[in-house]
């Protein structure tokens, strides 16, 4: 697809448009205007030519959720190596 340069200037304006709207909408929704702009920018970069949508935001995981995991793999070594699970520390 080539684009004539009257076209790739009105996209660029556009483009502007756009993120400055974007920027308008943030302040309205009590966001900051320097997270408007990286978040519109993140978005853009991220958003494939084919539509796709941006990658969602990272899960956080709770110390006890860890903890959890981490003694069932702990479980689990010692069951393969065939010794018998530490015990639970009784903590805080």
């Amino acid at each position: 697809m080539t684009l004539s340069s009257s076209q790739l200037r009105r996209a660029a304006a556009l483009q502007e448009k756009i993120e400055g709207l974007q920027q308008e909408l943030a302040q309205l929704l009590g966001a900051s205007s320097t997270k408007a702009s990286k978040s519109s920018k993140s978005s853009a970069a991220s958003e494939s030519s084919d539509g796709e949508k941006p990658a969602k935001k990272k899960r956080v995981m709770s110390a006890a959720a860890r903890k959890k995991i981490a003694d069932a793999q702990r479980k689990r070594w010692a069951k393969q190596k065939g010794e018998a699970p530490p015990a639970e520390k009784k903590g805080k």
